[in-house]
């Protein structure tokens, strides 16, 4: 489960860092793996509009954030 919860945490993280950057500049690198929160999910939820941005680094600070904890964990 700990693999698991860090493998998302650091998808979550590029994912949310290659969204900002693709909001800020085009982001050239692997243009649909990394920008598909931003590109799909972002893109088609109405009360986001405005915090593209916003939604993106929650996106990578959650990833950060699990990333941490799985870190801080006592070991099994």
């Amino acid at each position: 489960m700990r693999e698991l919860t860090r493998i998302l945490g650091l998808f979550f993280l590029l994912e949310g860092v290659s969204g900002a950057i693709d909001r800020v500049a085009v982001q050239p690198f692997m243009n649909f793996f990394l920008n598909f929160f931003d590109r799909v999910i972002v893109g088609r939820l109405d009360f986001l509009t405005g915090y593209e941005l916003f939604a993106n680094l929650a996106l990578a600070a959650l990833g950060g954030l699990m990333l941490a904890a799985t870190r801080s964990g006592a070991q099994t």
